[in-house]
């Protein structure tokens, strides 16, 4: 068997796997908080000839990364909307698992209840009292309010750049803070897992940075509140990337198709 064969399959399935990554990228250029990914290359194991020569047996995939660059921030002006400017994550929670997850997409909605969730309906995380000492679910409602009337109402609400939340009753009573958005940052972001809907699993092995913390402080970026941050794909990029994985695989493709003519010739020399 020549073993070229088994090269030129080895190097179209690594470059069809780079493909696939640049694939899912350019799908998801306009998606809110996306991270773009990254295939690494490696060597297979190398036969041992006569002299200590070595001759490779082809490539494999040797990882594929996230790359979490800062994407663009746009402005959409609807109040609960945010993004974080700068390193960290927001965290949500799922109340029927009760599992937390990490994410980038600060495109969050208020529930009738008041609670600020995501398109999935997981809740964001932070301080959920006026106080700022207990965390958990960020609710907007007249809790904590001093002075306020008796079945008051949220007339309006924002959010500051360390994540405070500012909410104004439609009693006329004084602004108060209601609770705080907070974040979380990882020693290696790179081991979060993809979990479909801009979601990030496997916190622990990703290494949290102690308790969530407030915006703009400790290393956290800020909230710029009525905005989102954008894909962090550069389609100029990916497309030159395109070009380049398209010709590996075009050249993988003529090995095997050359090493398919010698084993011809090696046959018709029975003939």
């Amino acid at each position: 068997m020549i073993q070229s064969l088994n090269t030129g399959v080895t190097g179209l399935h690594q470059f069809q796997q780079r493909i696939d990554v640049i694939g899912n990228n350019i799908a998801n250029v306009s998606t809110v908080g996306y991270k773009g990914a990254r295939a690494t290359s490696s060597d297979s194991f190398s036969d041992t000839l006569g002299n200590a020569v070595q001759v490779g047996r082809g490539a494999t995939t040797a990882g594929v990364s996230s790359v979490f660059t800062q994407g663009d921030l746009t402005q959409t002006g609807a109040p609960a909307d945010m993004a974080i400017d700068g390193e960290g994550f927001f965290t949500v929670k799922d109340t029927t698992t009760g599992t937390i997850y990490a994410t980038r997409d600060g495109s969050f909605t208020r529930t009738s209840d008041g609670y600020l969730v995501t398109s999935g309906g997981l809740r964001l995380q932070g301080f959920s009292d006026a106080a700022l000492t207990t965390r958990g679910d960020v609710k907007l409602d007249a809790t904590g309010a001093v002075g306020a009337a008796a079945g008051a109402a949220v007339a309006s609400y924002s959010i500051d750049k360390q994540g405070k939340v500012q909410v104004a009753l439609d009693d006329g009573s004084a602004v108060f803070t209601r609770g705080q958005v907070l974040l979380q940052n990882f020693t290696t972001p790179q081991a979060l897992a993809k979990e479909g809907n801009n979601l990030y699993s496997n916190l622990a092995a990703a290494g949290p940075l102690a308790q969530t913390g407030a915006p703009a402080a400790g290393g956290l970026g800020e909230i710029a509140s009525r905005y989102l941050e954008l894909s962090n794909v550069d389609l100029t990029s990916e497309f030159a990337n395109l070009i380049v994985a398209q010709r590996g695989f075009q050249a993988n493709s003529k090995i095997i198709t050359t090493s398919d003519e010698l084993l011809q010739e090696i046959i018709n020399l029975k003939r």
